[in-house]
């Protein structure tokens, strides 16, 4: 017998599979346990390097023959029910993380023997497949799978990309159910209520490649239906609407507290069953529920006759009585901007209002399935605005006031008499809270020198056009500036656009024209201007200058004196002046517009990208060598100098005041107009600008960015602003401010 020590350095230590040692798996490259209980391995196909590729597999965990049937028994269990799947995967690993809720438990209780380790493996697939994504669940749950691409492999099988190897490909054909939200990432949940309802919404992005054009999606988790239930909702909206809801609704009755009431009472009357067979289900069903509170027997699990059905069902019913059909959430969601449905059987898109998007358009969960449907829904828009849309007046512009929306709501819908594919509706939603000039500067949308112009001529009566395409933001440039027309001014808005235009003022008034009228009663333009100068107004708003009408109302108004803040579509200024002149108005009264400002949209960022101002032929002469643009318009010739600019890396740049050979030519055009006015020296304008943009540092610094503290404020500097810099130095010193740095 030999005495020698045996030699078991020649044996490799163990080693994990991914390591190069590990001679027991020289394929395998990773090895890692994704979620407890299943292992994922990464192997090389191939002995080539250069062309082998990836394959990614989940080891779940094995089931013996007698777990698979009694796993069979469960899914048979609860084959009656209808339960939404995670949109994505932080749903998913949240539902994972919580497990089955005390139903399913208590059933499974019921359903499952063996061992702790044979309910253990059973209790995960049970989860799997009832609450989770099925075959997907294993790649929903791993950290390291980041893209899945449903289009890469030959065979049709999904492949995946993981942290450290892609393209990887899985036993998963890729047209499996749910492939689509493995590598979806959640980026905004809320609830939006309506009617006392909280509904979920989910803005998530998808990871998977081929699957869609649109990587960003917004859901509505409503209520879920089961088969047969829509008829049931049609039945309860036809009783509904036998009863004269003319005469029980009015008084003060709550229309949406009547509606839910009465088809509460008519919906529990039919769940309960109209035949003796529905009657004996539903005791059935009561029984079974009775006696498993009590620990005796399984649950029932079909939702047919739970008690949160009653609820589900009214909340359709109210959504299309009440509400506004697929469109009642997105509508009441302040965080979307705009909502678009185009035709019938297309999904509703929108834009929010963060960038989660980049700014564009996102598909939802939505659509409209029929064309009665969408009809209705149309025509009850436009009605809810006074408008009856029919053969001969297909399509309107109407402002919507929808219950619990704060926001100002504008809409465009159209019949299919003038849509191919049915109807079509846009609506737009102005943001509930104004914003304010700290705010623009806040998100870099311009610089303290242009609110420091803009805040000099609404404060001096000028006139400014905020000019660009739909989206831009000219409406909110224009509201957030309002607090700086003087308190005991007089602000006249006028048109439909006038809705839209918040003025803190109690000397102001809102003047609105009604198109949709009978002839005799209709409120024209010209009606509004008349009335308008029977109000003197210091400063007139015209929100929208884009028709015929509005355009001359601009130019009258011009003519008058009077201040005048708009907005219009035109993109750039040779747009605008094009524009101006093809309406009819004389090319010579651009001269009397102090400043027109472009806000640009680019990426979801919403900027000032230029301000400029028109000049007369002797204004431009005393440019310096290279400053202005010249435009032709016919045997008109318009002078235009560039006042504000934003650059390609975004940096905002006033272009003056210019410095001319003679100090009266000094400044803009606009300071000369306000010297003029005010009987002063255009150098002593300046210093009035130059005081102003120091007062919009402060308030930055301060961060005054409510509508009302801003315009309160406003208010006591004109009043005694040695009094109110006096009590806002002390405030700021009080606030733990540097005396010597206070302005």
């Amino acid at each position: 017998m030999s005495t020698t020590e045996p030699r078991f350095d020649r044996v490799p230590a163990p080693a994990p599979p991914q390591h190069g040692d590990a001679w027991y798996a020289p394929d395998t490259l990773a090895q890692y346990e994704s979620t407890p209980g299943v292992v994922a391995t990464v192997s090389r196909n191939g002995d080539d390097e250069r062309t082998a590729e990836f394959a990614y597999d989940a080891r779940e965990p094995p089931l013996s023959p007698s777990e698979r049937a009694e796993l069979d028994r469960v899914r048979d269990h609860f084959a009656g029910t209808r339960r939404r799947r995670p949109l994505t995967r932080q749903g998913a690993v949240e539902r994972a993380e919580s497990g089955l809720s005390p139903k399913y438990e208590r059933a499974l209780d019921g359903l499952l023997s063996g061992g702790a380790g044979a309910r253990r493996r059973l209790h995960y697939h049970a989860l799997r497949d009832l609450r989770l994504l099925g075959d997907a669940t294993p790649l929903a749950l791993d950290d390291e799978v980041g893209v899945a691409d449903s289009e890469a492999a030959a065979d049709g099988s999904l492949v995946v990309h993981t942290t450290d190897f892609a393209p990887a490909v899985t036993d998963l054909d890729a047209d499996s159910a749910f492939v689509d939200r493995v590598a979806a990432e959640r980026l905004r949940r809320y609830e939006v209520e309506f009617a006392g309802y909280p509904v979920p919404v989910v803005v998530y992005r998808d990871g998977m490649l081929g699957s869609d054009r649109f990587a960003t999606r917004y859901a509505v988790l409503e209520p879920d239906l089961l088969p047969g239930d829509e008829a049931l909702i049609e039945e309860c909206k036809e009783r509904v609407w036998e009863t004269s809801t003319e005469d029980v609704i009015g008084g003060g009755t709550d229309r949406r507290a009547f509606v839910a009431e009465r088809a509460r009472r008519l919906l529990s009357r039919r769940l309960t069953g109209r035949n003796t067979r529905e009657w004996l289900a539903s005791a059935r069903y009561r029984i079974r529920s009775a006696l498993a509170d009590l620990g005796v027997g399984l649950p029932p699990v079909d939702d047919r006759y739970a008690a949160d059905r009653l609820d589900d069902l009214v909340y359709h019913v109210l959504r299309d009585y009440v509400g506004e059909g697929p469109l009642t959430v997105p509508i009441r969601d302040p965080n979307l901007e705009d909502i678009e449905a185009n035709r019938v059987g297309e999904r509703v898109k929108v834009v929010p209002r963060t960038e989660i998007a980049g700014g564009g358009r996102v598909p939802t969960n939505l659509a409209f399935d029929t064309e009665s449907s969408f009809v209705n829904v149309v025509t009850q828009l436009a009605a809810s605005d006074g408008v009856e849309l029919d053969a001969s007046n297909p399509s309107a512009k109407v402002n919507l006031d929808p219950s619990g929306v704060a926001e100002t709501v504008r809409c465009a819908v159209a019949l299919p008499v003038i849509s191919e594919g049915g109807p079509h509706v846009s609506i737009r939603k102005q943001a509930a809270e104004t914003m304010t000039p700290v705010d623009l500067l806040r998100n870099d949308t311009l610089s303290a020198d242009l609110v420091a112009l803009l805040w000099l001529c609404y404060e001096h009566q000028g006139v400014v056009l905020f000019s660009g395409p739909t989206g831009v933001g000219k409406t909110t440039l224009m509201n957030a500036h309002m607090p700086f027309v003087p308190y005991d001014d007089r602000p006249v808005s006028i048109d439909e656009g006038s809705r839209e235009v918040r003025l803190p003022h109690e000397t102001g008034v809102s003047l609105t024209t009604r198109d949709h009228e009978s002839e005799y009663k209709r409120v024209t333009m010209a009606n509004l201007m008349t009335e308008s100068n029977y109000l003197n107004p210091d400063t007139e708003v015209i929100a929208e200058i884009n028709t015929p009408e509005s355009f001359e109302t601009f130019a009258e108004t011009v003519n008058t004196g009077h201040g005048v803040v708009g907005t219009t579509h035109a993109e750039d200024v040779r747009t605008l002046v094009n524009r101006v002149v093809e309406q009819g108005v004389p090319a010579y009264l651009l001269e009397e517009i102090d400043l027109v400002v472009f806000p640009h949209r680019s990426g979801g960022d919403r900027y000032v990208a230029r301000a400029v101002e028109f000049l007369s032929p002797e204004q431009a002469e005393k440019l310096p060598p290279g400053a202005g643009e010249v435009i032709e318009k016919g045997d008109t010739t318009i002078h235009v100098n560039e006042v504000f600019a934003r650059d390609v890396a975004g940096a905002f740049t006033l272009s003056g005041p210019t410095d001319p050979a003679t100090p009266d030519d000094r400044g803009f055009r606009l300071f000369h107009r306000i010297a003029a006015a005010t009987d002063r020296s255009p150098d002593a304008v300046e210093q009035e600008f130059r005081r102003k943009r120091r007062y919009v540092e402060f308030l930055d610094d301060e961060g005054v960015r409510e509508f009302d503290e801003l315009f309160d404020l406003l208010a006591d500097l004109r009043t005694d602003e040695a009094a109110t810099v006096e009590r806002l130095r002390r405030t700021a010193v009080a606030d733990g401010g540097d005396e010597e740095d206070e302005r």
